[in-house]
Parts: structure tokens; C-alpha cells; sequence
């Protein structure tokens, strides 16, 4: 209600709120991760509270190498060599792309009790156990792999089948992991491994230069898997790991161990390290699974590192026992010379070198509806200058932006509700980098008075057309009558009596 009375003008002034900083957390993607919940027991990779807490995670910096862009890195200059002599090293019937269903793991609580591990064949190059192993923790392979063993009898090997054995726990709250190979239950209920490492998901650390870890290339396992949850929102978010016939004596940056007798200077066999991609021009068919689009779409952004040897070109996913049948059919028909090999970057090169930009969204805010939202980005940056743009991220409807590629920008917003926006800068040099802010659209009525000489302004914000001004001299007793029907969100009149009274209604 808007009033002119005897006592002067009461003005009811309409703002909107700004909110503290939505503290978002977003990953190379530019998907918003949720809060990660609390884990109290061990919970196994194939697993919907597995899914959940995945979804959550940022594994590895945002800059590390298994999180790097790198679409548009140039070429090795010997691409098409290497590419052949990966080819020619493989059997013939063994010349196109493979998907094996290999490593799995556990997550596991913070207060995980710690259990000892014998390393019998690189203690040297171990981190030292006790390690946070859980009753359930699952061997490679298991359970899609394994037939009708159970998970006791594939912790213990009872058949003899060997392997490799990998295992992999995963501690989310620490944001560590444990990575062994060779891996096994002794009948005394001794855990036995060849070797451990220890993986910190917050750093871009990689092993001492010359050490092994529970792959051949010094490389983590797990931030490297295709997983089942990923792939059922549509993406693969790194890169994967890679295996090759043969690899040379030489790794580089992030490998740090390499595990080949072929000369370093045969440098069209790849080394360890040597990171792939898929050709930009190759058209993924529409009619492949969304789990091998998620997957290809991932070869072409983030590639693949070599990370072992083995007998085939192939790439690791976890035995998810919830993979459709023949998942993964139609990659088994591409071509490696389908694949390029890039130029890495090195640990202070590319997304990891200085001068990152850094975007800032602006405060949350909440706004009356029907109000332009004026949004207050900022990106600073110190190299070129970012290419600057607003995306829509969620909310109850598509909003407009007056120049999204502009820093403060004006939004436009259809409807009430919680609307979700992203700031990105993109160099070129260091990934995309983004903020985002949350803006809250009131579908309440809010307004404000103002006089003018003899006149009185009406505005109002909120709700939607159309809109009745009524207005009253006894705010008590009087009859209010109205004045104006209208679409619009202001109105002026003549003022004539000592008190006048307005109100406003709306659908």
C-alpha cells in the first residue's frame, strides 16, 4: 500500500537483497559439484552411494594432467610414426580400440582402521603401509570379471587364476587414495601387495622421479577410470588410461617409472606418459550408446595417457556389474588410426603454468520479478585477455542476457524461483576457469513511492500482469476505488487531496 498523507510522504523503497558469496565448487567441466556426504562405512565402486559421492568429488586439481583440455594442443611432429608403430606392434586381429572392464575400488570413512600390508617386490618404492583396507575391498576384475566366485574367494585367489590384481581404496573426506598391485588375502588373513602408493586428490604432486606405483608408468589408477556414474550423466571428465604393446625406456611428465626394454631412442614407440587423442574430425555416430559417446567425447578433449603394456590398445572402465549388455561394442570397431599423439605439457606448462585468470561471479542476490538483474562479474586476468562469457545453468526457466560475453551484464528472468548462472574466462592457455552466483527471483509484490511537484510515481516489482492501482482518502473506513488496470510496472498520478491512499493488487 502506498499512502500520501497530512504527516508528509512515506516512501516504501524497494532493493533487493545482495547474499554473501555462494562458495560453489566447480570442476574442469564446469559442473557445480554438491556437498560430498559423510561416509560411515565402506561403500564399493558399482554402488548408487558410490554414484552419489563420485558426483561430488574434484579428483585432482582442476589443472592436473588427468583434468587437462588439451583439444587444441599441437601434434608431435612424429604422430603418424608413432601412431603406425603402435598399430604395427599389435597383433593383426588386435588393430582397433578396446574398453576392458579391469579396475574397481572402495570408498571408504575417514576413520577407516589402518591395516598392515607386506610389499614383496617394491618396498623400496612404496609408501609405507599400515593402509585404510576395509573387509569388502574388491581385487581387479571383480565382480564382472569373476564368474561365481565370491568377493572373499577372489580376495584370496583360491582358484589360482592370478593377474594383476590391482586394488584401490578411495577415502573421500582426506581426499587420498591407496593404490596395490598384485594384491592378495593370505589364508591367515595377511594383505600381501608387489607394491603401494599413496595419491593425494588435492595436488598435482606425482611420485619421486624413477618410482613405480600400482601402474607401470608411476601414474593413479583411479582418477583415470571410466566410471559408471559419468558416463550416465553424459561425460567422461578426464583423461583415461591408456595401454600399448610396447612402450621405450623413458617416461614423461606426469609418468615417473617406466617398464620397457625398447631404447629411448626409438622415439616413435610411445613412453610412458605419451598422451593421446581422438581426432577432432572424427564424427561420433549418433546411434552409438550415451556410455560411448561419454567416453569418445572424452578421447577428444582430454585423451588418453599410456599408463602400462599390455596386449592391446585399450582403455581401463570399471566392472561395473550395472553395464548394459554390450556397452561398450561399438568402440571395439574403431580404428586406432583414428588417434594422434600431442605435445605435453610439462608440470609447469599449460593450465599448471602462472597467470591463470580467475572469474568472479558477484554476491548472490534476490530480486523482485519483473526487475533486470544487473549481474557484477569480474575476471582479472594477466596474460591475454579471457574470452569472457554468462551461461544458464539451472533454473525454473531460460533467461536472456542483454551481452553475455560482458562482465556486468543485465539479466532477464521469466519466472519466480532460484536461478543458477556461471561466469567462465577461457585463455586459452590455463582451461576454462568459472565462478558462479545464485539469483533468487521473489515473486512478491514490492513497490516504491515517490512525489513529484503535485504528482505521485508508483513503481512495483514482482508477480506477473496484470495490475490494479486502487486508491482511498480514508484508509480506515473509506471505500477504495480503482484507478488503473495496466500491464506495465509504474504509474503517475494527479494528488489533489490531503490524504490519499493507494494500493496495488496483482493476480
Amino acid at each position: 500500500m502506498f499512502t500520501r498523507g497530512s504527516f508528509g510522504l512515506l516512501t516504501l523503497i524497494l532493493s533487493f537483497w545482495a547474499c554473501p558469496v555462494h562458495a560453489e565448487r566447480i570442476n574442469q567441466e564446469g559442473r557445480i559439484l554438491p556437498e560430498t556426504p559423510t561416509l560411515t562405512n565402506s561403500v564399493l565402486f558399482n554402488t548408487p552411494e558410490a554414484d552419489a559421492v563420485l558426483s561430488t568429488m574434484q579428483i585432482f586439481p582442476r589443472a592436473h594432467p588427468w583434468n587437462e583440455d588439451i583439444s587444441q594442443r599441437p601434434l608431435l611432429v612424429n604422430s603418424d610414426a608413432m601412431i603406425a608403430q603402435i598399430i604395427g606392434d599389435l597383433a593383426t586381429n588386435r588393430r582397433t580400440f578396446r574398453v576392458f572392464f579391469e579396475m574397481n575400488f572402495a570408498l571408504v570413512p575417514d576413520n577407516q582402521p589402518l591395516v598392515p600390508v607386506s610389499f614383496f617386490n617394491y618396498p623400496d618404492e612404496s609408501d609405507p603401509s599400515p593402509y585404510p583396507v576395509p573387509v569388502n575391498m574388491p581385487i581387479e576384475t571383480w565382480p564382472l570379471e569373476t564368474g561365481v566366485l565370491t568377493l572373499p574367494q577372489w580376495q584370496r585367489d583360491d582358484t589360482k587364476i592370478g593377474g594383476d590384481r590391482h586394488a584401490i581404496i578411495v577415502q573421500p573426506g582426506t581426499g587420498l587414495i591407496w593404490e596395490t598391485w598384485l594384491t592378495k588375502l593370505s589364508s591367515t588373513g595377511q594383505w600381501t601387495a608387489s607394491n603401494g602408493a599413496k595419491f593425494d586428490l588435492k595436488s598435482n604432486a606425482t611420485r619421486p622421479a624413477g618410482w613405480t606405483s600400482g601402474d607401470a608408468a608411476g601414474l593413479a589408477m583411479f582418477p583415470a577410470l571410466i566410471r559408471f556414474d559419468e558416463c550416465e550423466r553424459g561425460m567422461v571428465e578426464h583423461a583415461v588410461r591408456l595401454v600399448v604393446k610396447r612402450s621405450r625406456r623413458e617416461y614423461i611428465y606426469p609418468a615417473t617409472h617406466f617398464a620397457s626394454n625398447t631404447s629411448a631412442s626409438q622415439t616413435n614407440v610411445p613412453a610412458m606418459g605419451q598422451r593421446l587423442r581422438l581426432r577432432s574430425g572424427f564424427s561420433i555416430p549418433e546411434s552409438w550408446k550415451n556410455e560411448e559417446k561419454a567416453v569418445l567425447k572424452a578421447l577428444k578433449k582430454y585423451g588418453a595417457i599410456v599408463a602400462d603394456n599390455g596386449n592391446f590398445f585399450s582403455v581401463s572402465a570399471t566392472p561395473d556389474n550395472r553395464w548394459p549388455s554390450g556397452v561398450f561394442d561399438h568402440l571395439s570397431t574403431l580404428s586406432i588410426t583414428n588417434f594422434e599423439v600431442i605435445q605435453t605439457t610439462g608440470p609447469n606448462q599449460g593450465p599448471r603454468s602462472p597467470g591463470a585468470p580467475v572469474a568472479t561471479a558477484g554476491l548472490d542476490q534476490i530480486v523482485p520479478l519483473g526487475m533486470p538483474v544487473t549481474l557484477l562479474g569480474n575476471v582479472a586476468f594477466t596474460g591475454p585477455r579471457p574470452a569472457i562469457r554468462w551461461n544458464f545453468y539451472s533454473g525454473p526457466g531460460n533467461i536472456t542476457f542483454d551481452d553475455a560475453t560482458a562482465e556486468k551484464s543485465i539479466a532477464h528472468f521469466p519466472a519466480a524461483g532460484i536461478y543458477t548462472l556461471e561466469l567462465s574466462a577461457d585463455d586459452g592457455i590455463h582451461g576454462i576457469v568459472y565462478d558462479a552466483v545464485k539469483i533468487t527471483i521473489d515473486a512478491n509484490l514490492r513497490a516504491e513511492i515517490a512525489l513529484s511537484g503535485q504528482s505521485v510515481d508508483l513503481a512495483w516489482f514482482g508477480s506477473q500482469p496484470s495490475f490494479v492501482v486502487e486508491h482511498s482518502t480514508n484508509i480506515v473506513s473509506g471505500t477504495w476505488l480503482p484507478m488503473l488496470t495496466t500491464t506495465v510496472h509504474t504509474a503517475t498520478f494527479l494528488v489533489t487531496n490531503s490524504n490519499e491512499f493507494f494500493r496495488l493488487k496483482a493476480p
